[in-house]
C-alpha cells in the first residue's frame, strides 16, 4: 500500500480511523473546555495544565498492571468497553456543580481505561494492513488527531464564546458515542495474541523483557522525552495567550500534520530515515523564540514549524516495531503510547509549575532548551537500531 487510496480501501481501517476521529474531536473539545473551566475557577497554571494534559499519567498506572490486556483481550471488545464508559465520563462532567476534585478523578479513571486498552488500537493496523503499510497508517491516524485538533480545538474555542463549558463536554459526549458505535460496528472480531490471562504478573514480566534490550529502550527513551518537553510547551498556551489559546493549539496541530504527511506519504523508508535527525531538533528549536515573548501570529508560526518535528516519530515506532517481539506487539505499543502520554502529563505539570514561578513565556523558552538537550544526550542510543545504510544517524 503506497497511497491514502490503497489504503482507505480497506473497510476495517476506514471505520478505525473514523472512530479514532471522532474520539480526538471529543477529546480536544473537553479538554479546551476543562481547561478554561480549571484557570478561571483557580487562575492556576500547573492546575490548568494538568487538567488539559495530566490525565495520561494514568498510563503508568496502567503500564504497571494490565497493560497486558492490549494482547489478551479480543481487540474490538477492548476498544467498544472502552469506549462507553470514556463516554459516561464525558457526559458526568456536563453537571455544573461537579466539583473539581471529582472532574480529575473522572479523567484519570477515563486515562487509565484508555491506557490499558490502546495498544489494541494500533496492534490492529498491523492486522488489518500489511506490514509495510504500518508508517502510512500510522501517520494516516496521526493526520487524524491534526486534523481533528484543529477541528476541535478551533471549534471548542468558538463555541466556548458563546457556550458554557458544561454544554461543550455534552458535545464532546455525544462524539464519544458516535466514536463507541463505530468501533463496536465497523470492526470485526480477532483472536488474542496469547493466550495467557491478563495479569499484573504478566504485564510485569513482558514489560521487563521489553526494557532489557538496550536498543528498545533507546528507542521509548527517544520517542518518550524530548516530545514530552515540548508538550509541556504547549501545556503553557493558555496561560500565555488566554482566551485565544485555540489558535496556538490548532497551529500546533496543523504543524503535526503537514510532518505526518510528508513524512508518512512522499518519503521513502531510506528519506525517512535519514530526515530523523532534523527532524528531532526541528522540535526545540524554534521554541526558543519564546524568551522574546513574540505576539500571538510569530507564536502560531513557531508552534507551526515546531510540530512538525513530531513526525521523526514515525521511523522510529517503525524500529520498535521490527526490534519487538510480534506477540506482544499490542504491549509493546501500549507501552510506546502510554510512555509518551505519561511523558507529556508530566512534563506539562513541571511546566505549570515552571510558569507559576516565572513568566509563561520564560518557561516555554526553558522547556525547549531542555528538550533540545534531551535530544542531543539521547542520540548517540539511536545507532543500535538503525537500518543498513542509515547514514544519517550519527
Amino acid at each position: 500500500m503506497r497511497t491514502y487510496a490503497d489504503l482507505f480501501a480497506a473497510r476495517e481501517f476506514r471505520n478505525l480511523f473514523l472512530a479514532n476521529c471522532a474520539g480526538i474531536a471529543a477529546h480536544t473539545t473537553s479538554a479546551l473546555a476543562l481547561g478554561a473551566l480549571t484557570y478561571a475557577s483557580t487562575g492556576s497554571a500547573l492546575l490548568t495544565a494538568l487538567s488539559m494534559f495530566g490525565a495520561p499519567l494514568a498510563g503508568v498506572l496502567g503500564s504497571l498492571t494490565l497493560l497486558s490486556a492490549a494482547d489478551s483481550l479480543p481487540p474490538r471488545r477492548a476498544l467498544t468497553l472502552a469506549a462507553v464508559l470514556v463516554t459516561v465520563g464525558a457526559a458526568v462532567q456536563a453537571l455544573p456543580g461537579l466539583p473539581l476534585w471529582a472532574r480529575f478523578t473522572i479523567i484519570f479513571v477515563s486515562a487509565y481505561v484508555g491506557s490499558i486498552t490502546g495498544g489494541a488500537r494500533w496492534a490492529l493496523l498491523t492486522d488489518i494492513l500489511p506490514a509495510d503499510a504500518y508508517v502510512l497508517a500510522r501517520a494516516t491516524m496521526n493526520t487524524s488527531v491534526g486534523v481533528m485538533q484543529i477541528a476541535g480545538f478551533g471549534l471548542a474555542g468558538a463555541l466556548l464564546v458563546w457556550l458554557s463549558p458544561y454544554q461543550v463536554f455534552l458535545l464532546a459526549a455525544v462524539l464519544r458515542a458516535v466514536a463507541a458505535a463505530v468501533g463496536w460496528f465497523g470492526l470485526s472480531e480477532r483472536p488474542v495474541r496469547v493466550t495467557e490471562r491478563t495479569t499484573i504478573a504478566r504485564t510485569v514480566r513482558v514489560n521487563k523483557e521489553l526494557w532489557k534490550d538496550p536498543g528498545r529502550r533507546s528507542l521509548f527513551l527517544n520517542l518518550w522525552v524530548p516530545n514530552g518537553l515540548i508538550v509541556g510547551c504547549e501545556a503553557l498556551f493558555v496561560p500565555y495567550a488566554g482566551d485565544r489559546a485555540g489558535f496556538l493549539f490548532a497551529a500546533a496541530a496543523l504543524g503535526m500534520l503537514i510532518g505526518d504527511v510528508v513524512v508518512g506519504r512522499f518519503l521513502t523508508g531510506a528519506r525517512r530515515e535519514r530526515w530523523v535527525p532534523a527532524l528531532r531538533l526541528l522540535l526545540a528549536v524554534p521554541y526558543l523564540v519564546f524568551l522574546l515573548s513574540p505576539p500571538l501570529p510569530l507564536a502560531m508560526v513557531v508552534a507551526l514549524v515546531a510540530s512538525v518535528g513530531f513526525a521523526a516519530g514515525l521511523p522510529l515506532q517503525e524500529r520498535l516495531i521490527a526490534h519487538s517481539p510480534p506477540e506482544a506487539r499490542g504491549q509493546v505499543l501500549g507501552l510506546h503510547h502510554n510512555g509518551m502520554l505519561a511523558g507529556q502529563a508530566v512534563c506539562a505539570a513541571l511546566a505549570g509549575t515552571v510558569a507559576d514561578l516565572v513568566p509563561a513565556y520564560w518557561a516555554v523558552a526553558l522547556l525547549a532548551g531542555a528538550s533540545l538537550a534531551a535530544t542531543l544526550v539521547l542520540t548517540a542510543g539511536l545507532r543500535r537500531t538503525a537500518p543498513a545504510g542509515a547514514g544519517a544517524v550519527r
